[in-house]
């Protein structure tokens, strides 16, 4: 399965990163409670823990310590991805987004039912940033500081994340 690759130029207030965010469409079958807990196990699996249950905020923010995935399990939400001058993208249940360090994602609107399930390379600490003044250089400096996780959150050691961000990275 080979994810859609989307890049993201630094928009002078959300970094973003020289890595793609990789989408997966229709990459699970599971729905609902049974769907959650089939993406934990298969992140745990793949070294991608700390998970949690929610939502995406309604707020620009990124991670400057840390990669995240998103595992969609419920409902459908349209994605703002990458800042003000990135791109709008409609997820469903059934998809999963891995992103990089960096590039700011917001929830313009969902379903009631919307439900992803999170969670980060190695079980990173992770932090919340805005894109506020003061936020860089140092945010820029941990994005730089983040390695390429060893797996991919769905495809273990094969494909994904590790094989298209070592590429990306040379």
């Amino acid at each position: 399965m080979q994810p859609e690759q989307i890049f993201f130029e630094d928009d002078g207030d959300i970094p973003n990163s020289k890595l793609p965010l990789l989408l997966y469409r229709d990459a699970f079958d599971h729905r609902g409670p049974e769907g959650a807990r089939w993406l934990e196990e298969r992140f745990a699996e793949n070294n991608w823990l700390n998970a949690w249950r929610n939502g995406v905020y309604a707020y620009h923010h990124y991670h400057s310590t840390s990669h995240e995935v998103l595992g969609v399990y419920s409902g459908s939400a349209e994605l703002h991805l990458g800042g003000e001058g990135g791109q709008k993208v409609q997820v469903e249940a059934g998809d999963l987004i891995v992103i990089p360090a960096g590039v700011g994602h917001k929830n313009l609107g969902s379903s009631r039912d919307f439900r992803v399930v999170g969670a980060y390379p190695g079980g990173s600490s992770y932090d919340l940033k805005t894109g506020k003044e003061g936020e860089r250089p140092q945010a820029d400096r941990n994005i730089a500081a983040v390695p390429v996780p060893a797996t991919d959150p769905l495809t273990g050691r094969e494909g994904g994340v590790p094989e298209i961000w070592r590429k990306a990275e040379s």
